[in-house]
């Protein structure tokens, strides 16, 4: 086919994953599995009957992929929002994933008599839970902020673990590594990861603070441009490339960066884009007619998953987390967090690497995780708000958060917020004097219903309202502060303590 026939099927795809996405959000379903069955439909055992069958290929773009959506979840991520949560994800991360793996291995060795270092590739497949997944799913529920907190970190974190674990697997003809050689492989490739993700990070941020690019649209590129050297730089030296770009992400996302909701908004379409292109080149690369011979199989292994393996890292995780006083989980949390760890792309992008290196029996594994994402993720995405109900942890009442972007005035060494005003905030009805910002910040504009008018010190704000608000550099920080405490509590919110942090 000419590459004008190449463009129109891609535009065509991509229209049809951006139309799926509606459909995904009415039933609760993640996008992913429309997705991977547009890519059925695409490949080779589909009607189109596209052939492509290249694992390498697929592993190398698969993974770029990842880093794409791993950057967007850092750069989305509220560091103050997830902090407390972030050491027992850490936990989860880490601990969680080596009990979920043994305990998965054992059980396919078991019950399935599967070879042990196939069972230790598809545990280690599945250990994961996957960003993307977790984020389109769980930021649409009304959880507890520390509970939501340690599934966005954990799914960030867990990714690096799993990566190296897999490799270190499929390397060899034979499996002969030890398990102090694994153990100080993958703390040595996790401890340069962060390492050069908690440099580049810093780094980025002082030169974008200080370099005043001429056209705001060079802001979100420069961005996305750092976490590629992120990624790649960390690859280099032998470490973690996805842990290197999520702290690098996470800490110029949380940086009082210029145009911060655009850069935010361009990474997050960065990231649709290679979920759709990942999800859509996966579901091409498998063969539905294999699929059907491995259904038991995987069903079994999935239900070890999820019943057992996925409960027994979050158990024994808990445990540790207490033990060393990073709070408490109550056994709600803990069988919410069993059940919610969701599984996408990224045990699929990781079960094409060992067949990417022709270790014998690959094939058959990643058919085996196919299945056990789609049958898997069917049952556990639509399912998690009534979970979350039934347990007691939905918090419907919670008001969403502000969303703020900042253009920087240079001249006038002054910043122009935009703030919305989200439904539920209890910023509805306060008058503009009750906001009582500082004597240098005040609100020039109101947009109400798309007309905009100039405000006077009575104007009722409501919800949906825009407003322009103007203030010095040196404020911003306490104006955000103040409007976040208002939204939060009201116009008494300095009575009730909150102080909008």
């Amino acid at each position: 086919m000419g590459l004008n026939v190449w463009l129109l099927l891609s535009a065509v795809v991509v229209i049809a994953a951006i139309a799926s996405v509606r459909i995904a959000h009415r039933t609760g379903l993640p996008s992913l599995l429309l997705y991977l069955g547009l890519g059925l439909l695409l490949g080779e055992g589909g009607p189109i009957g596209i052939n492509f069958d290249n694992a390498q290929m697929a592993q190398q773009l698969g993974l770029v992929a990842l880093a794409v959506i791993l950057a967007e979840g850092g750069l989305t991520t509220n560091w103050k929002h997830v902090r407390d949560a972030v050491p027992t994800a850490l936990v989860l991360a880490t601990v969680g994933i080596a009990v979920s793996v043994v305990v998965l291995a054992a059980g396919v060795a078991v019950l399935l008599g599967m070879e042990w270092r196939m069972a230790l590739l598809l545990g280690a497949f599945l250990a994961s839970t996957d960003a993307a997944a977790v984020f389109s799913v769980l930021r649409r529920l009304p959880l507890p902020p520390r509970l939501a907190g340690i599934l966005e970190a954990e799914s960030g974190f867990n990714d690096a673990p799993t990566v190296i674990l897999v490799i270190m697997l499929s390397a060899g003809s034979s499996f002969e590594l030890s398990l102090p050689h694994i153990l100080l492989d993958t703390t040595v490739e996790l401890v340069i990861g962060a390492a050069v993700g908690l440099a580049v990070g810093p780094a980025g941020v002082y030169a974008l603070r200080r370099v005043a690019l001429p056209a705001s649209g060079l802001y979100p590129i420069a961005v996305l441009a750092l976490a590629f050297i992120t990624y790649s730089g960390a690859t280099l030296l032998h470490g973690s490339g996805f842990l290197a770009v999520y702290l690098t992400t996470l800490v110029l996302g949380n940086a009082r960066l210029p145009h911060r909701a655009a850069t935010r908004g361009f990474a997050e379409g960065a990231a649709w884009l290679a979920q759709i292109g990942l999800f859509v080149m996966l579901g091409m690369l498998a063969d539905p007619g294999e699929l059907s011979g491995v259904l038991v199989p995987a069903v079994v292994s999935g239900l070890l998953l999820v019943l057992v393996a996925r409960p027994a890292s979050v158990v024994v995780s808990a445990a540790i987390a207490r033990l060393l006083r990073l709070g408490a989980l109550s056994w709600r949390e803990q069988v919410f967090l069993s059940w919610a760890g969701l599984r996408g792309a990224v045990p699929i992008v990781l079960a094409a690497i060992p067949w990417a290196a022709g270790l014998p029996g690959a094939k058959g594994l990643f058919n085996d995780v196919f299945i056990i994402v789609i049958v898997f993720t069917i049952l556990q995405g639509p399912t998690l708000p009534y979970l979350a109900r039934l347990l007691g942890l939905a918090a419907e009442g919670e008001a969403r958060d502000l969303d703020v972007e900042a253009a920087p005035l240079e001249e006038l060494n002054a910043e122009l917020l935009q703030v919305r005003i989200p439904p539920g905030s209890l910023m509805h009805g306060v008058e503009i004097f009750e906001l009582r910002l500082p004597a240098n910040a005040m609100v020039t504009l109101v947009v109400r219903n798309g007309q905009s008018f100039v405000p006077t010190p009575t104007t009722r704000l409501l919800a949906g309202d825009q407003l322009l608000v103007v203030t010095t550099a040196a404020q911003r920080e306490t104006v955000e502060r103040r409007l976040r405490a208002v939204s939060r509590r009201g116009k008494l919110a300095g009575w009730y303590g909150e102080r909008g942090g």
